[in-house]
């Protein structure tokens, strides 16, 4: 069932809300930036018990807050930015749920499944979660790469989503030209991803109110959760609480 999912965004080593799509090598637009560290938010999200979380780093300089989240937050977070086959296995071993991997598996734009089936050997199906963040084209929803910068050659549909899971055991899935501007889900994304989905999956982009999360319960049938930032009380958003989300959730059980 459908459920409220949190998450840690970083950049530059600080704990951040930024627009996706404005990302690049030189910066980001940004909408809030937190006084708080990354472990203040994992212990906050151990405290009410909230699983199945992420800690995503964008770019450079954010491993010692990653580590630091892992640590406060032992097997409740995944985690994912820059993840490859040399170095999964030492987020799971500080205490990383799951690896969350998506550019590693590209190579010049185009998906590679030897490097998806070396990780898989690496860590486990069980342990991974496939990154299918993704821009919208002419040519439906692709998944997009280095900081959702990179627009490959993979498209998100029903073969794509068939083909890939049994190689993992998650999907997380940010609306990239939607995230960070609270100008609403992307509805149709959404409603593709109930349909094709069998695995859980979790959808980031665009959510703005409480409503999103009936709205997310409604177009998927249940099959996908949300996760809500930038509009979030605690990232300085005046959408929906954290309590409120935490309510729901245990209201929808």
């Amino acid at each position: 069932m459908t459920a409220f999912r949190p998450c840690i965004d970083l950049h530059q080593g600080q704990v951040k809300q930024i627009v996706g799509g404005s990302l690049t090598d030189d910066g980001a637009d940004t909408n809030f930036v937190s006084n708080y560290d990354a472990a203040h938010y994992a212990k906050l999200y151990q405290q009410h018990q909230l699983t199945g979380g992420h800690v995503i780093a964008l770019g450079p300089n954010n491993q010692e807050q990653v580590l630091a989240a892992l640590a406060a937050y032992p097997n409740g977070l995944q985690f994912g930015g820059g993840v490859n086959l040399k170095n999964a296995a030492s987020y799971l071993a500080a205490g990383a749920s799951h690896i969350i991997v998506t550019s590693y598996l590209f190579e010049d734009s185009e998906f590679s499944w030897p490097r998806l089936e070396a990780l898989e050997a690496e860590v486990g199906a069980e342990k991974l979660v496939l990154d299918l963040s993704c821009r919208q084209t002419e040519n439906g929803w692709m998944i997009a790469t280095d900081r959702w910068q990179t627009i490959t050659n993979t498209a998100i549909n029903q073969q794509t989503i068939t083909q890939l899971e049994t190689h993992c055991a998650e999907f997380l899935v940010h609306s990239a030209d939607v995230e960070g501007l609270q100008s609403g889900i992307d509805k149709d994304l959404v409603e593709l991803l109930g349909k094709a989905c069998t695995l859980p999956v979790t959808y980031a982009g665009g959510a703005r109110s409480l409503q999103d999360l009936d709205l997310v319960k409604s177009l998927s049938q249940g099959k996908v959760d949300l996760t809500i930032g930038s509009a979030l009380d605690i990232f300085g958003g005046n959408g929906v609480t954290l309590a409120q989300c935490i309510e729901w959730n245990n209201r929808t059980k």
